[in-house]
């Protein structure tokens, strides 16, 4: 009689794990299917910012401005260095 009573204990607890870990992966594969998703769109816009010639390669970065010894000298006399 326990036997008995130990595996309907223990039916309702697997099926409730089988049914979260279904759960689970149903919940992953739409945020895989999502995540497919976005990086198609991003691929598809990288690449037309390339065509369009709006992309950063061959493009020099901008210089800072050469600082002047009065500028520097200002800078120390104010202790913002």
């Amino acid at each position: 009689m326990e036997e008995e009573k130990e595996t309907t204990e223990e039916e309702p607890q697997s099926s409730t794990l089988i049914e979260n870990a279904t759960r689970t992966a149903e919940r992953l594969e739409e945020a895989n299917q999502k995540q497919e998703e976005l990086l198609n769109r991003q691929e598809e816009l990288m690449a037309r910012q390339q065509l369009g010639g709006k992309a950063d390669a061959g493009q020099e970065p901008e210089k800072p401005a050469e600082e002047t010894p009065e500028d520097y000298a200002k800078k120390v006399m104010s202790n913002s260095l």
